[in-house]
């Protein structure tokens, strides 16, 4: 496939969904070239799945891959292992390089839709990192300061907290910069809190030879709380691989002042500014989940929001799951999946989120009894419906 070299369409690449490219005149120039550019994106799979707010960064890479590029995603089997640093507060938990694979291999699955996976060069970290010396390493570390690491934000906050930083936190921008080397990366993309990481990528490259790849850092994607940062741990996501009712009902919670940005990032397009924020979700629902389940997928997600919020019905089509004994309700949420933990469980209890046969439950330790021959409708927030029952 030639590389496509229309100035417009080079201009909208740099410009649509886009917070910062480093070095901007260097790039349309490689861009107009005609040269076919390595285009890089590291992804750490300390998580199962991916959402709105991952796929952000990987629409981005859809631009640069039609207009015949060589996307390549390189997954982080060893940087994943110590977790990147960035906007922690607190170190990373340590993952196994089984688990992490494990959910690399799901992750490709998920960005299946959105990028042509068979035209990807897909490489893994630890074929290089994993060979690397103890000297290579001090050869590294050799090109950054202390004070240059310490003047993160992240850093300050945890000082100012008096929370420890450890050593080998240190060596993740390191890592992640080496790989660019390896790959020998002409672009590298990210989110906006991902610029330290992308930037040590620059100082490598130069120091071993190679030209300095330049840096293409896309917005950070707000949740459906309209506060933080969309994330797993927030609670405020939406998942690529949600259903379609689950993704709509989501979607349909975003902030009004949110939609116009929802519309750019998370669906790559633009919608009408009729003035009545309900239509327009309903418009951005459509795009968004059309993307990942296909038009059927969309009608699907509008007619189940249609029957179930706006008629206030229960759906027709609920799972129905045999409980044969009486449980807690937080182990009940457990075991039906309608809570991520029995953590998750309590705080959907104690938020009034969790309701039996359309009564309110209000306390943690409340146990569940089906009746023989009965059953009980258990919903989870407005979304989420399971009927258990008993046999007689």
């Amino acid at each position: 496939m030639p590389v496509n070299t229309d100035e417009k369409a080079v201009d909208q690449l740099l410009k649509l969904g886009v917070a910062d490219v480093i070095v901007a005149k260097d790039l349309k120039k490689k861009l107009m070239s005609g040269k076919k550019l390595r285009v890089k994106l590291g992804i750490d799979p300390t998580g199962f799945d991916l959402h709105l707010g991952h796929a952000v960064v990987v629409h981005k890479l859809r631009e640069f891959q039609e207009l015949g590029h060589q996307i390549v995603l390189v997954f982080g089997n060893f940087t994943g292992q110590i977790g990147d640093p960035s906007g922690k507060d607190q170190a990373r938990e340590l993952r196994t390089q089984e688990e992490l694979e494990k959910n690399a291999k799901h992750y490709i699955k998920q960005v299946a839709p959105i990028l042509d996976i068979k035209k990807v060069e897909v490489r893994w970290n630890a074929d290089w990192l994993g060979k690397l010396k103890f000297a290579d390493v001090v050869t590294l570390a050799s090109q950054f300061t202390v004070a240059q690491m310490l003047e993160r934000d992240m850093y300050q906050e945890r000082i100012k907290k008096d929370k420890p930083i450890f050593m080998h936190e240190f060596m993740y921008p390191l890592m992640q910069g080496y790989d660019s080397v390896a790959l020998e990366a002409d672009v590298e993309l990210g989110g906006t809190d991902q610029t330290f990481n992308l930037l040590a990528g620059r100082v490598l490259q130069k120091a071993y030879g190679q030209e300095p790849q330049n840096i293409m850092t896309v917005p950070l994607l707000l949740g459906t709380d309209g506060s933080m940062k969309m994330g797993k741990t927030t609670g405020n996501y939406i998942g690529v691989g949600d259903a379609p009712e689950e993704m709509f009902g989501k979607i349909m919670s975003v902030p009004d002042e949110l939609i116009l940005t929802y519309a750019e990032l998370a669906g790559r397009g633009k919608i009408k500014d009729t003035g009545n924020p309900r239509d327009m979700k309903m418009d951005l629902a459509d795009m968004i989940i059309e993307i990942y389940h296909g038009e059927k997928g969309a009608k699907k997600g509008r007619e189940h929001f249609e029957k179930v919020f706006q008629k206030k019905d229960v759906p027709d089509d609920v799972k129905e799951v045999l409980v044969e004994r009486e449980k807690p309700i937080v182990d009940l949420l457990h075991l039906l999946r309608l809570a991520n933990s029995k953590s998750d469980g309590r705080r959907l209890v104690q938020g009034g989120a969790v309701k039996v046969d359309g009564k309110k439950v209000g306390k943690i330790n409340f146990m569940i009894k089906v009746p023989k021959g009965k059953k009980l409708l258990i919903q989870v927030g407005k979304r989420k419906f399971i009927r258990i029952f008993r046999k007689k």
